[in-house]
């Protein structure tokens, strides 16, 4: 029987960053419009906190079953480490999308924002889809595609509107910004394991670039983000506090170039989400002031 701390694995806590980081700058866009609200906002994490612990889970439980995950370089997941029966696994998955469901209901009831019930429904069946389902997106390379329209565009944006009921350039720029580093989370995680996802036919994003180019596109994803952040300055100056985290990408950046490969990368996934959360708060708080 899995334990409370193989759970918590399973729920994938380095990459929650990506939940909670386009809150903070949808969050901080509404304030530089006059329009932030604190219960929305909070509101709003929550909704992207279940949708992310739900993916992840629905993740474990799809790559369990398929057999994706019976050779692992990470740790050992629910399902295919047989930590977990897989029925336990997706009741786990369903359960967290529908209380990410139940909270959204909450949040466009309070904003009057109806419409974006629809955009909700989308999300639900994207994260479902990514490896769920007879043709899972994440296995043709469509994955990051997933992850910038909702834990970048999407969440970011609809923290924004549910609001202020307006969007702004930075709102705009933050949402790019930080959808390029949530699907850094992903690329790295992908490269990590490009060697057992090509035999099992999973062909990420990763697999199609190939090592040393997905290398290249992950050091692109958490550098285009500050240059994003510079561009608010017109409008927002204290945008460029996010120029601190400039020596975070380097750091990040060298292992990744120079061939890390195998566990030397969790230690770079677990900071890519340290790094997505600082460019949240930062950005965040320079869009807000």
């Amino acid at each position: 029987m899995a334990s409370l701390s193989d759970w918590l694995e399973g729920a994938r806590v380095r990459t929650l960053p990506a939940a909670v980081s386009p809150v903070l700058i949808g969050t901080g866009a509404a304030a530089g419009l006059g329009q932030a609200s604190v219960p929305r906002a909070l509101l709003a994490a929550g909704v992207a906190l279940a949708l992310q612990v739900g993916v992840n889970y629905a993740n474990d439980y799809s790559d369990g079953v398929r057999g994706t995950d019976d050779v692992r370089t990470g740790p050992p997941r629910l399902t295919g480490g047989g930590k977990a029966s897989p029925g336990a696994v997706k009741r786990a998955a369903l359960l967290s999308l529908a209380v990410g469901a139940a909270l959204g209901l909450v949040l466009v009831a309070v904003s009057g924002t109806w419409w974006l019930l629809a955009l909700g429904a989308v999300a639900m069946v994207a994260a479902w889809g990514y490896t769920g389902g007879s043709h899972p997106y994440g296995y043709l390379g469509l994955g990051e595609v997933g992850v910038f329209l909702f834990f970048g565009l999407m969440a970011t944006l609809g923290t924004t509107w549910t609001q202020a009921l307006e969007l702004s350039w930075p709102a705009w720029a933050g949402a790019a910004g930080v959808g390029l580093i949530a699907c850094a989370l992903l690329m790295v995680n992908n490269i990590r394991d490009i060697p057992t996802d090509s035999q099992v036919g999973k062909t990420t994003l990763a697999v199609r670039l190939g090592e040393r180019r997905a290398r290249l596109t992950y050091v692109a994803m958490i550098a285009l983000p500050l240059v994003l952040a510079v561009a608010c300055a017109p409008v927002a100056p204290w945008s460029l506090l996010t120029l601190v985290l400039l020596p975070w990408v380097v750091r990040l950046a060298r292992p990744v170039l120079r061939g890390a490969s195998g566990r030397d990368l969790i230690a770079v996934l677990r900071n890519t989400g340290l790094l997505e959360l600082g460019y949240g708060i930062l950005l965040g708080v320079g869009l807000a002031l």
